[in-house]
């Protein structure tokens, strides 16, 4: 539960005093942008944030380093497990039918912000095939009953919309408060029939020794690793939902979205609420970790030695990447970045790099770049193609992406050697 995890972290830093839900917790998550933060009293409940913000801290928890999360993720992306059922969970241990969304201690993060957020929250959805989805959904809290959910054209779309077109409600279990291996899995993009409660089960037998558990709450499995669960219905009703601020730290437009009913709430005892600041390092981190792997894969179709790939912090772990290659041909580097893009679409910016320079490390980057690029005949300039939704800056979701290829050229590799001890 959150409560152990938060306790092993020795950069914890803990709010011991009453903090208003409005505005307020946004205020200390945005001046500890990479340290955890415990809120002991908001509304009387128990609030975190900033828990995942570093590969460091998700590498550590992970038991692995964070320079091999990409291919942990991907062996989980590409060989899921089955996960365990469980008659019994803590959350059980405290359910209600009288309760309001309006007193839990759900933050308005921004003051355009529509209303109240969940940010952190995955709704768990199954199919008539007994296919189970499991995605992150921003809900903007309307009531004491409902939210507006923001559903993009994908897995849990799909499902409502099958349901609404029939005037039918789309049952569905909302959780919040999960260890890290279920929020990785939460964020991925699969093919549609792979169960991301089964990537999140193989990440944890791979980093653990063991699967996930789940209890059943009318046929839809849950993970017993849950602080908070409601049990809800996706309506065929449209409200408005928004404005919202995204990744990118911009105000994301008012939409018409599916109005969301709850029903009945479940919660450990003494839970903590998760509370995912918009446009945070924990962000970035949760929504980006999962999409290297896909460029990993995509680069090493057209280059057999990839040695990374990072999107950057700077780039809201969405837009901009650096991926490090060892060049076998002339040429690689140009391949390297049109298969970048091909494998992460919303990428608007990248650099390939050779593989002595630390990915990791921006000043190493910046070196390469300076050191080993030419505009004239190491930039690609693709106008036009279609870009991130999340990208201010593009027009109607079309975009000029932009590769740049700093690696040496392969007939004159010792003039661009760094002098070392």
């Amino acid at each position: 539960m959150l409560t152990e995890i938060l306790q092993t972290f020795d950069d914890l830093i803990v709010i011991d005093k009453p903090v208003n839900k409005e505005l307020e917790i946004t205020r200390y998550l945005t001046r500890y942008r990479d340290r955890p933060v415990l809120f002991t009293d908001v509304d009387g409940w128990r609030v975190a944030g900033n828990i995942w913000s570093t590969r460091e801290r998700i590498a550590s928890f992970l038991r692995t380093k964070k320079e091999e999360l990409i291919h942990l993720m991907a062996e989980a992306m590409e060989n899921p497990s089955p996960y365990r059922k469980t008659e019994n969970a803590p959350f059980m241990k405290n359910s209600t039918r009288d309760f309001s969304l309006l007193e839990l201690p759900i933050p308005k993060y921004y003051p355009k912000d529509g209303g109240p957020y969940f940010t952190s929250a995955m709704v768990i959805a199954k199919d008539e095939n007994g296919f189970v989805n499991m995605s992150f959904h921003r809900m903007m809290v309307r009531d004491e009953k409902t939210v507006a959910i923001r559903l993009v054209p994908r897995h849990l779309y799909a499902m409502w919309k099958e349901k609404a077109e029939s005037g039918e409600e789309l049952e569905v279990r909302i959780v919040v408060g999960n260890p890290v291996h279920l929020l990785l899995a939460g964020a991925t993009s699969t093919a549609y029939g792979i169960s991301e409660l089964e990537i999140a089960s193989k990440i944890s037998e791979i980093s653990f020794g063991k699967p996930i558990d789940v209890v059943e709450l009318g046929g839809i499995p849950v993970p017993v690793e849950s602080e908070f669960v409601f049990e809800a219905k996706i309506t065929p009703e449209l409200v408005d939902e928004g404005p919202f601020v995204d990744i990118t730290g911009t105000y994301d437009h008012v939409r018409k979205q599916p109005l969301v009913v709850f029903e009945k709430m479940y919660h450990i005892d003494k839970p903590v609420f998760h509370a995912l600041l918009p446009g945070g390092y924990e962000h970035f981190m949760l929504m980006g970790l999962p999409k290297e792997p896909q460029i990993y894969a995509s680069v090493k179709r057209v280059v057999p030695k990839v040695h990374g790939v990072r999107l950057t912090e700077g780039g809201a772990m969405w837009l901009h990447a650096v991926v490090s290659i060892t060049k076998q041909h002339d040429g690689d580097g140009k391949n390297a970045i049109l298969a970048a893009f091909a494998g992460h679409p919303s990428l608007k910016h990248v650099v390939v790099v050779d593989e002595d320079i630390d990915i990791y490390d921006d000043r190493e980057v910046e070196w390469a770049i300076a050191t080993r690029f030419q505009a004239d005949k190491d930039l690609v300039v693709i106008p036009n193609a279609r870009g991130s939704s999340l990208d201010p800056s593009a027009m109607r979701s079309l975009t000029a992406k932009w590769g740049i290829d700093a690696t040496k050229p392969l007939d004159r590799k010792e003039e661009f050697e760094k002098a070392r001890l």
